[in-house]
């Protein structure tokens, strides 16, 4: 029993300070990322590649090619909504978050969930010896 309680300890400790950590970091990028708007965007063919095309909330008309990953994702449309960053013309995303901070988040919650579990199993062994 003394292996599967120190087991279940460091599990705990280590899943929840990781699950912190990386907590930290996955609000810290959300928060540097800033502020996108949906937009209803054209895309269009331009001689350096398919380009989008759409109106920001000030009624200035923004263009940004597109990357290769984001031609792929739209598969031939000629019309999609997408997330351009305010205040700065030329960026334009297909997801309202970015990628990275959702995978930080979400290590974060797998994280927390192993040290949550770890501490259930510690408890439980811990009263089940009395």
């Amino acid at each position: 029993m003394d292996a599967a309680d120190a087991l279940a300890e460091i599990f705990t400790w280590v899943g929840l300070a990781a699950g912190i950590v990386a907590g930290a970091i996955g609000i810290a990028m959300l928060l540097a990322d800033g502020a996108w708007a949906p937009v209803r965007i054209m895309i269009d063919d331009a001689p350096t590649g398919r380009v989008a095309r759409w109106f920001d909330a000030a009624g200035g008309v923004n263009e940004a090619v597109l990357t290769p990953h984001q031609v792929h994702q739209l598969a031939g449309a000629d019309q999609a909504r997408a997330f351009a960053k305010v205040g700065v013309p030329h960026q334009l995303r297909l997801t309202k978050t970015a990628p990275a901070a959702l995978f930080t988040l979400r290590l974060s919650a797998g994280f927390l969930a192993v040290g949550v579990v770890a501490a259930i199993v510690s408890l439980v062994l811990l009263f089940a010896r009395g």
